[in-house]
């Protein structure tokens, strides 16, 4: 199927249906050579998998990952890493009543329209399932960054109208997967949590914000026109399910902000040429100058909801559902890895790109 392909030199495509055998994927073009810790693959797809925080879906998944392709003795060939991920804890029985009427606020209309045919079984690879494959990718991408120094950190900023006040540097990143809701501020996170459990309690569910931080990443990544890093970071983080916003630096704060504000000033700091304040977060002209990338994305709130929604069937005629299957409150929380790893796949796709753009 189109579009089930990521990336132009460091490859990432997928298959597999929410509630069918397996999801998996290859990835392609990773360089030869790169001994890959396989226990921290497997420790990020842990991260995503359901069941991984008490704030989420009651869905068990093991999400075991099997490597069946392009590594001996955990060293990559150069050849593709194919790989797959068994469904133990599909019940596709869960769906059956969707087989007629279209949920609101998800794919199943226009997945219909587009192919005539649709995957009734939670969306099929409209499903947020499909994105544990994309963990997979992710994390082999991260080891490939690890050997050029570049690190990738995300993190929930917000929940609802819970959010975050204090800024990367004010944060202990490495305590992100200590907090159920993957916030690192004790505080905040208390009360996101609370926020979550109330909304779970009515049958509803609410949006969040999760904050993206890439380090050491060199300047000159970034292919102009069309491939500027931002405009594929913003790609790769809109392909994500439920994702409706996303900015960097400033972003939609720098309406507000005259010229004179914003221009990120050049300084010295120990004869280094550095930007003063970093609005572009990191990225000018589409290629990245040095500093840090920071971004946001926003979330909506998941659209099944467990309550009763008046909607349509194929026919047309009005049907109302009732909330079944195991659901997330609010996605953010299992959504943080996923922010990881395609922050991951675009950084590895330019790094190499860029290592091709001068003799």
């Amino acid at each position: 199927m189109a579009g089930s392909t990521f990336g132009t030199a460091f490859k990432l495509a997928t298959f597999g249906e929410s509630h069918g055998p397996a999801i998996g994927g290859v990835v392609d073009a990773c360089p030869a050579g790169l001994k890959l810790d396989l226990a921290q693959v497997q420790a990020e797809l842990d991260r995503r998998r359901p069941g991984s925080t008490p704030l989420g879906t009651t869905r068990r998944e093991a999400d075991t990952v099997e490597f069946l392709s392009g590594l001996l003795d955990g060293v990559t060939l150069g050849t593709p890493i194919g790989f797959i991920i068994r469904n133990a804890d599909a019940r596709p029985s869960d769906y059956g009543h969707l087989q007629q009427a279209y949920r609101p606020g998800h794919a199943d209309r226009t997945w219909e329209q587009k192919f005539g045919v649709r995957d009734h079984r939670g969306g099929g690879r409209a499903s947020a399932r499909e994105t544990a494959a994309r963990v997979v990718g992710g994390a082999i991408a991260r080891q490939l960054l690890a050997t050029a120094g570049m690190q990738v950190r995300a993190w929930v900023s917000q929940v609802g109208g819970e959010r975050l006040r204090v800024g990367p540097a004010g944060l202990d990143l490495d305590a992100v997967y200590r907090s159920d809701v993957r916030c690192p501020d004790p505080g905040a996170a208390a009360r996101m949590e609370a926020l979550i459990a109330e909304v779970r309690k009515e049958g509803d569910t609410i949006g969040g914000r999760i904050t993206g931080l890439l380090r050491g990443v060199p300047p000159g990544l970034g292919e102009p026109v069309f491939d500027k890093l931002h405009a594929d970071l913003g790609k790769a983080l809109f392909s994500i399910n439920a994702v409706k916003g996303v900015q960097f630096g400033s972003g939609f704060d720098s309406i507000a902000l005259r010229g004179s504000e914003h221009n990120d000033a050049y300084t010295v700091v120990d004869g280094a040429i550095r930007t003063a304040t970093n609005r572009g977060g990191g990225v000018q002209g589409g290629i990245s100058n040095g500093e840090d990338i920071v971004f946001d994305v926003a979330f909506r709130p998941v659209s099944t909801l467990m309550r009763p929604q008046a909607t349509v069937d194929r026919e047309g005629r009005t049907v109302v559902l009732e909330g079944k299957g195991r659901h997330d409150p609010c996605v953010v929380p299992r959504a943080v890895p996923i922010v990881e790893a395609m922050a991951c796949l675009v950084l590895a796709d330019h790094w190499l790109r860029h290592r091709l753009s001068r003799a």
